[in-house]
């Protein structure tokens, strides 16, 4: 089991935001896709605090998909399916067989930052594409606004992940917002963390 310890400071504030979204949906059964679920902390969490959601993880790496196994089997889980390999880089006929229009929400936590532009665009258009009529596409990681980046630490982080891999750095937000319109969607609200 993979620990990470940015993923368990931010669980319960992510908890909150996700809860207060879904809330007025608790009497109906929902169906949720996390890209990107690393550790798989964050997907157990909500589960065993939002069990009206059956979520699908996903990532590409194999020790994370055993990671999210092991959290599933050492938390008991109940609605938290085997996780899939899954790249939001490609189309998204290629998303683990899900069929259009079969998710309620998709979560993207810390995944645009560490991958390529391309990742970006694919998670728009494929969510696009995947999400039922008035679905909820919730990202979550430190961003540029207007090209800017602050506080320091973020543009530290920044520089960090670009000497790592030149593809990779924090996205804009209005870039992101344009993907959205472009695929469909609309930027709803913006939440700043600590």
């Amino acid at each position: 089991m993979l620990l990470s310890p940015a993923a368990e400071r931010s669980q319960d504030g992510l908890l909150s935001v996700l809860w207060e979204l879904l809330e007025d949906q608790s009497h109906r059964e929902l169906f949720g896709l996390e890209l990107g679920s690393g550790t798989g902390q964050h997907v157990v969490h909500f589960a065993q605090e939002i069990p009206f959601v059956t979520w699908q993880p996903s990532d590409i790496k194999e020790e994370a998909r055993n990671s999210i196994r092991a959290y599933i089997g050492a938390t008991k889980a109940k609605t938290v399916l085997e996780p899939v390999y899954l790249d939001a880089s490609q189309p998204w006929e290629k998303w683990a067989g899900l069929p259009q229009s079969s998710c309620d929400i998709i979560m993207a936590i810390n995944l645009l930052q560490y991958s390529p532009f391309s990742t970006a665009e694919g998670v728009f258009k494929g969510s696009g594409q995947i999400l039922k009529q008035n679905g909820l596409l919730m990202t979550y990681g430190p961003y540029a606004i207007n090209g800017t980046i602050t506080p320091i630490c973020n543009e530290q982080l920044d520089q960090t992940l670009r000497q790592m891999n030149p593809d990779w750095g924090l996205p804009d937000i209005d870039v992101l917002r344009q993907l959205a319109f472009s695929d469909g969607m609309r930027m709803e609200r913006m939440v700043r963390g600590n």
